[in-house]
């Protein structure tokens, strides 16, 4: 497939700097940006415009002001608050060659919702599927192809999604949708503009990272208008509380790193007609990390004078980027038809790359060279209808429909050197190229009532993984590898019972559904020199499937927002990657691995999540934010709990807000995770143990925000004011007991730091 790559590092750099000199040369004040006066609207959960209290589900949004106000720089920050989600983000502590460690090589690797993640919880950037995860033995590739300087709302459901979106929703879904025009051009109380923006400036003392992001958007006329953002980051490791500073295995001190970062959002919407709209996206995101990885080195480098002592390593650096570019075209129109009242259609081409370049410098200086890639181009269509009907006896009618159809070339490549003596790297494909591809029918009915609202839902999809390519991979696999296709039918009923125009009761039920990915199904490696381990493909995986049934209550009355939701789902066919299979780890028996169904498991839990809106005290509002999660997971072959499974954890704010000025603290509280919550053989090498002591925590977050004028804001925070030594479970997952021992401080989180933005509009 031709590649749609638009734009390069250094171009990025330069349209972001003559976005900001434009912006700058604009900064007489208007008034503020006012999206977050608007009534909170959700798309998400029911791919139309509609009232989040009325969807019969779990629905966190975030919008412009919580991404600004609470200074979310990345996806870890933006799931602080939420209970039963979590981002993992380890150190850099991975290795180029030898035994195999990813860890840290994917940077933010993705969200877990309720105890289930990575390629589980479908991603999505203004409809289109964000590229997945990828691990394979060193090499690791996250799923933060993201700039939320490009992002006006987050909005994330929890529970499977399948119905509507399709298969990879079978835990949940986070939708990211980007700036539009009219965000910076409409403002309360005010003429619209014909020129509007923003220039933004963050600094982040947990990395040292400094970030810089201009927007300028035009209206040519009421059915033209323009934006254009451009961004751009550098940052180094993120700081933790280690002491030991040694440049070997034993460091506990980040890994010497920088990380660079640039995007760019460009839109034209047109409206020839008061029943059309059109949107044209070019969106650019692009990453790098440079890494000097001193905790690989050998804590003794003796003279170089066997076999063992010449491999060991003397030094290692690593270089890697992502990089994703999108071309998207959104069409809506009304109609006012027999057969539908309102038409969307979208059609996306995106292609995203990354790249790992690794260097292994020998104790003999013998150099090992691992140059690896993994790519994803893919086209999405999709058509979707909407008709509103009056039934009968009050009752209405919304019935959605539509199709879905995906195609996602996928490819990778394993290249490298090894120095003499070794025998010479042969370049290689651990999965050959393939083409995954999807066609969804789907339709939902929401009929509502004074009182009642129901809303059944449908969905056929056909799901199919082609090899197009064997070129690289058979051989030397001993094998060919295989296409599949599956089918599956995901039925889904909800109801929404409104007891008192207060209060509000819903229950659902939905099912999900995942099928097996290329690299799953055709994952290849046979043992070579030093690395005693084969992994084998399998072409008989099913996919995943699961039933969820969620019951809530919400409550919106005097000032308090409630939300409490209970939710249980059983999975069946849960694929678990490169499971140990046996061996004893020599060239005679090497050990053996599978990715395979397992037996099926149970995961059940609750949230509590509201607002308590204490009115005027002074001359500024008091509001108290809360929230408490805790989840639980079994497998229900081995009856051991599962290990994605996050410990329970609990918030509560205090926010004062002010017409000049606003103070929140947040103090969030995180359960243990313990040995009686751990399958401690699960995730990690064989032989070996997880990590459990990870204890109870409790930190303080404090923020304060100076309004120094209507388009004028500058914020600072105190993260962990306390300055407590913590760890989070999700990034201790695969940490073994024995390493723990002089490694645990390398993956505690950061001490004591200070945020700094600054934000003007115009």
């Amino acid at each position: 497939m031709t590649s749609i790559n638009f734009f390069h590092r250094h171009r990025t750099q330069k349209i972001t700097v003559a976005v900001a000199l434009a912006c700058m040369a604009m900064v007489p004040a208007q008034a503020q940006n006012s999206a977050v006066g608007l009534k909170q609207v959700v798309v998400s959960g029911s791919r139309n415009e509609q009232p989040r209290d009325d969807l019969p589900m779990s629905v966190d949004v975030l919008t412009t002001r919580d991404l600004e106000d609470r200074q979310i720089g990345d996806i870890k920050d933006l799931i602080k608050d939420l209970p039963n989600v979590s981002v993992k983000h380890a150190p850099a502590r991975f290795t180029v060659t030898g035994a195999s460690n990813p860890t840290g090589r994917d940077g933010n690797s993705g969200f877990n919702i309720r105890g289930l993640g990575g390629n589980r919880v479908l991603m999505l950037v203004d409809g289109t599927r964000a590229p997945r995860s990828y691990v394979n033995g060193n090499n690791a590739f996250g799923r933060d192809a993201l700039s939320l300087d490009l992002i006006k709302r987050v909005e994330l459901v929890r529970g499977p999604s399948s119905v509507l979106y399709g298969s990879d929703g079978l835990a949940g879904l986070v939708n990211f949708i980007t700036f539009e025009p009219l965000d910076f051009l409409n403002t309360t109380g005010a003429e619209p503009k014909s020129l509007g923006g923003r220039i933004a400036g963050n600094w982040s003392g947990d990395d040292d990272g400094f970030s810089a992001a201009a927007t300028v958007a035009g209206r040519v006329s009421d059915g033209v208008q323009w934006l254009l953002t451009g961004t751009s980051r550098k940052a180094g490791a993120l700081s933790n509380l280690g002491v030991n500073d040694e440049p070997n295995i034993n460091r506990t001190r980040p890994n010497p790193q920088t990380n660079r970062g640039e995007s760019l959002l460009g839109k034209l919407v047109l409206r020839p007609t008061a029943t059309q709209k059109h949107v044209v996206t070019i969106e650019h995101v692009g990453k790098s990390a440079d890494t000097e990885l001193l905790s690989s080195r050998a804590a003794v480098l003796p003279a170089p004078t066997t076999t063992a002592t010449k491999a060991l390593v003397a030094g290692e650096i690593d270089f890697g980027s992502l990089r994703r570019d999108r071309l998207s075209w959104d069409a809506r129109y009304v109609l006012d038809g027999a057969w539908a009242d309102q038409v969307q259609t979208l059609v996306s081409l995106q292609n995203s790359d990354a790249l790992e370049n690794g260097r292994t410098f020998r104790n003999d200086a013998g150099v090992r060279v691992r140059d690896t890639s993994y790519n994803e181009h893919i086209w999405q269509a999709s058509v979707q209808a909407s008709k509103s009907l009056v039934v009968q006896d009050g009752w209405s009618q919304r019935l959605s429909y539509g199709i879905d159809l995906a195609s996602t070339q996928v490819t990778s490549w394993f290249g490298g050197a090894d120095p003499a003596p070794l025998a010479p790297y042969v370049p290689k494909k651990y999965f050959p190229d393939a083409r995954d591809s999807s066609v969804g029918l789907y339709a939902q009915s929401e009929l509502t009532q004074d009182r009642w609202s129901i809303t059944p839902g449908l969905r056929f999809e056909r799901v199919a993984v082609d090899v197009i390519s064997q070129d690289g991979y058979a051989p030397p696999a001993t094998t060919p590898g295989v296409s599949i296709s599956a089918v599956n039918t995901a039925p889904k009923l909800g109801a929404l019972f409104r007891v008192t125009p207060q209060w509000s009761a819903y229950g659902n039920y939905a099912s999900g559904f995942r099928a097996p990915n290329a690299a799953q199904l055709n994952g290849f490696i046979d043992p070579s020199p030093g690395v005693n381990a084969r992994l084998l493909p399998n072409p008989d995986l099913k996919p995943e499937t699961s039933k969820n049934i969620e019951l809530g209550l919400r409550g919106r009355v005097q000032g308090l927002s409630l939300d409490i939701a209970a939710f249980t789902g059983d999975f069946q066919q849960l694929i678990v990657d490169k499971k140990f299979l046996g061996g004893s780890n020599t060239v005679s028996n090497p050990n053996v691995f599978q990715t395979i169904n397992v037996d099926n498991a149970t995961i059940w839990g609750f949230e509590v999540k509201g607002n308590m809106d204490w009115g005027v005290w002074g001359d500024a509002k008091l509001s108290t934010p809360f929230a408490f999660g805790q989840t639980r997971g079994r497998d229900n072959g081995s009856g051991l709990p599962l290990n994605s499974i996050d410990p329970a954890m609990a918030t509560l704010g205090v926010n004062y807000d002010a017409t000049g000025w606003s103070l929140r603290v947040d103090l969030r509280h995180r359960a243990a995770k313990d040995a009686g919550d751990v399958d401690p053989t699960a995730g990690v090498r064989a032989g070996s143990t997880q990590f459990t002591n990870v204890p109870a925590t409790t930190t303080l977050d404090i923020t304060g925000q100076w309004r120094i004028r209507k388009d004028l804001r500058l914020t600072a925070g105190v993260v962990n004011a306390t300055n407590v030594k913590y760890w989070l479970w999700s990034d201790v997952q695969g940490l073994t007991t024995a390493n723990a021992v002089t490694q645990a401080d390398a993956y505690t989180q950061p001490g004591r730091h200070i945020n700094l933005s600054l934000v003007m509009d115009f």
